[in-house]
């Protein structure tokens, strides 16, 4: 490819943007990774936590404007999903520069969320039972109180944002929507393909063996179906941009 593109990539609940740095030995150097790190962890550990969806996104269109200058695409897991989406709807709203895809992985649809999924996650024992049942946290984790303390404090935090979240029943968004999945994951397949409906582009889905942590089990399958659903928008939107000329 000529030029690269930006990839903004947000973090799932309880978890540091760090999750997204192999990739950027990973994939190929036209994929410009951006790990978003949201307030109170990772290298904002000093800063508060934000538990409010709609402050949360607003702060990270506010803080990411820069990243999102030329092509660029948004991507999140789980959590990030939906702050991928959130952000989406807000640029839009400001008449602001889209990106050039949604990439939405391992989240049920904005519209076709759990409302009792984070009812009774209030606790510790019951956040510790989730971060267990969902896998993909180290187990040197688990063993020190002190990382403990900071991964429950944060995926308290971050709970409280998915379940702040509402649905407003916007129109499609202006541009394609690339959503990847796990086989295994405990998210039924209707409520992953209903992330059709926001596609005001082409839409794709993609499943990949694995549980919630597909793109960690399936990490080489999952990135080279990433890298190939970004060119292909890529490549169209250039094609469009010249056509235009």
């Amino acid at each position: 490819m000529e030029t690269s593109v930006s990839l903004l990539c947000l973090p799932c609940a309880g978890a540091s943007a760090t999750m997204y740095l192999r990739w950027r030995r990973l994939l190929p150097r036209w994929i410009r990774i951006v790990p978003v790190e949201l307030p109170g962890r990772g290298s904002r550990l000093a800063e508060s936590l934000v538990g409010d969806f709609d402050s949360l996104v607003a702060q990270l269109c506010a803080e990411q404007a820069e990243a999102m200058r030329g092509e660029f695409a948004i991507f999140g897991h789980s959590m990030g999903a939906l702050l991928a989406y959130g952000m989406a709807c807000r640029l839009r709203s400001m008449g602001r520069a889209s990106p050039v895809a949604l990439l939405a992985s391992g989240s049920a649809a904005p519209s076709r969320r759990d409302p009792d999924r984070f009812a009774d996650k209030t606790d510790d024992a019951s956040l510790i039972a989730d971060l267990r049942k969902q896998g993909g946290t180290p187990e040197e984790v688990f063993a020190s109180a002190e990382l403990m303390r900071i991964t429950l404090d944060v995926l308290g935090a971050d709970y409280r944002v998915c379940e702040g979240f509402r649905y407003a029943g916007e129109a499609p968004l202006p541009m394609p929507v690339h959503v990847f999945a796990g086989r295994e994951d405990d998210i039924e397949a209707e409520r992953i393909y209903a992330w059709s409906a926001e596609a005001g582009g082409a839409f794709s889905l993609d499943w990949f063996g694995g549980g919630h942590f597909f793109i960690r089990q399936q990490e080489t399958a999952f990135l080279a179906t990433l890298s190939q659903r970004l060119g292909q928008v890529v490549a169209g939107s250039r094609h469009a941009s010249h056509a235009l000329a």
